[in-house]
């Protein structure tokens, strides 16, 4: 089974049950939907992300979606994820920024929650050690 936590201010009114979907079907195209997983998607501003990325990232860009793993997969580390006393995978957390989601839809001409079903499955990949240049 998998849990979704949705964290998100009544400013920002994500579709919670497309942000469950997304997690989901991204865990299940990735062989993982069967286990006993979590992830926790947090809906924030442009002032929160604006924090988040120049403390973490640093690059000095505005994102949509930013991803913290709680275990980083590379591969030059072992394959898979650590093991926990409760036999549940935590993987981490997605963070949504809700007026780049707003903008990103207007751009892509899409329903907003078509775009963020597309960014909780991207940060989720991210969660899963995919990485993009």
């Amino acid at each position: 089974m998998v849990k979704t936590l949705v964290f998100s201010d009544a400013r920002y009114p994500v579709n919670r049950k497309v942000v469950r979907k997304a997690v989901i079907d991204t865990l299940a195209k990735h062989g993982v939907g069967s286990l006993p997983a979590e992830v926790s998607v947090a809906v924030c501003g442009k002032r929160k992300m604006k924090t988040l990325t120049d403390q973490y990232l640093k690059d000095g860009r505005e994102h949509e979606v930013l991803s913290f793993p709680l275990e980083e997969v590379t591969s030059t580390s072992a394959a898979g994820f650590a093991s926990v006393p409760d036999d549940v995978l935590r993987l981490g957390d997605v963070v949504l920024c809700w007026p780049k989601v707003l903008d990103a839809a207007s751009v892509d001409d899409i329903m907003v929650d078509e775009e963020v079903y597309k960014l909780v499955c991207h940060g989720v990949e991210h969660l899963l050690g995919q990485h993009h240049e």
